[in-house]
């Protein structure tokens, strides 16, 4: 029906294939964008537990694994290594009781860890975020004759006990990181976990 040369028919056609045509190219656009807001596979996986097996780990020895991008240390700590630990005077050591809230509540005395034998810190030095070395030896020349073992940060001269107790008067303000872990039988551990949010 046409009035004044228009057919109305056709307009309505016209204005209701334009409005579908519409509301497509919108869903098309924003189904996409709604999607980027979704943490990638990728990003996903940076912060699930990662299983790590310390079967052949021997003593007195430590391996290095992965975890959120950072490393994390673990070490099996000798008979010797656990006892020099424990009688590091507390004068020494800047928080010797690991009285920090963002720890898990398992890090406590002076070897911070579920099991004395198995050390299990984040590498990575409170200061500016270097990456200590592993110096398990006591006594070391350069490191002094009371030097009882652990870790020493070569950027600034941050220095660790073997549980990654930070000494007094060093430029690292905290201790070293101990991150939610738990085992699974007597040689697995889980790094990003633990007992309660497994």
């Amino acid at each position: 029906m046409t009035e004044n040369g228009v057919n109305k028919g056709r307009r309505r056609f016209l204005v209701g294939a334009t409005t579908v045509v519409g509301a497509v190219g919108a869903v098309g656009v924003a189904v996409p964008f709604v999607a980027s807001w979704q943490p990638s596979a990728r990003a996903r996986a940076a912060g699930a537990p990662v299983p790590a097996d310390i079967s052949k780990l021997d003593e007195g020895q430590q391996m290095t694994i992965e975890w959120r991008g950072k490393p994390v240390w673990l070490v099996r700590r000798s008979a010797e290594m656990i006892e020099a630990t424990q009688q590091i005077d507390a004068s020494r050591l800047a928080d010797p009781d690991s009285e920090d809230p963002q720890q898990p509540d398992y890090v406590t005395g002076p070897l911070r860890s579920l099991k004395p034998e198995v050390g299990v810190m984040v590498g990575i030095c409170t200061h500016l975020g270097c990456s200590p070395t592993f110096r398990p030896e006591p006594g070391a020349s350069d490191l002094g004759e009371n030097w009882p073992g652990g870790y020493f940060c070569p950027c600034h001269g941050s220095r660790f006990d073997l549980a990654g107790r930070v000494f007094a008067n060093v430029p690292a303000p905290t201790n070293l990181e101990v991150p939610p872990h738990r085992y699974e039988g007597d040689t697995i551990i889980w790094v990003g976990e633990d007992e309660e949010s497994a």
